[in-house]
């Protein structure tokens, strides 16, 4: 299952090579693999083997979109952080935080929830990553079901107690490409991560 790669450190693909032998048999397809290994690889936490879930043809969706150079939105600057150097030495998509993108206060809503209800007028069709702000992503999905935008595809893997279990349980009802981790884990390297694994398997033209 370990598939070298030009963009992966030597250091990388032998932890991939470790982490199979650990996981043995499971039920993710190769592509869905790909990304929870490094998941996995990140966090050290092997139960994303099982909390990571994909709506149909989301890694399709989400690889084609990446090619196509669409924005890739963030909840907070360290899943930018996170993903900035491999984005640009695969596509160079735009990379917008929402938390630097707050133009006004809207009342009983916090920075971060602001900053993405703004950026979902700039950029509708955009790759929306959620790696902490679950009210952010509860807004998201509101503003889906109300149909005010459509986004390419939603990471949702916000990481804690408040908030995180209903936004997750929201975002899985509705009908959008989307990639999230059940349960409270979750966080900024899970968010990166992914991206991550999106675009080397973007990269690589697997898909």
């Amino acid at each position: 299952m370990n598939t070298p790669s030009s963009l992966n450190h030597p250091i990388v693909e032998q932890s991939f090579t470790l982490i199979d032998q650990e996981i043995g048999q499971h039920n993710l397809t190769l592509l869905e693999y790909q990304i929870a290994r490094r998941v996995i690889h990140s966090t050290a936490d092997f139960e994303f083997i099982n909390l990571l879930k994909f709506s149909p043809n989301s890694i399709d969706i989400g690889v084609k979109a990446l090619r196509n150079q669409t924005p890739i939105i963030t909840d907070v600057t360290m899943v930018r952080q996170g993903i900035v150097n491999l984005v640009a030495k695969t596509f160079n998509n735009p990379i917008i935080t929402a938390i630097e993108n707050v133009t006004r206060t809207l009342p009983g809503k916090t920075r971060t929830e602001t900053g993405l209800l703004e950026c979902s007028q700039q950029y509708p069709h955009g790759i929306y990553v959620i790696g902490n702000a679950p009210t952010a992503l509860l807004a998201l999905c509101q503003q889906i079901k109300e149909k005010k935008f459509k986004p390419s595809l939603i990471i949702g893997v916000p990481v804690g107690f408040v908030s995180v279990l209903e936004s997750k349980k929201m975002l899985a009802q509705i009908d959008i490409p989307q990639i999230r981790a059940e349960g409270r884990k979750g966080g900024s390297p899970v968010a990166a991560a992914i991206v991550n694994a999106l675009l080397i398997l973007a990269w690589e033209n697997k898909i």
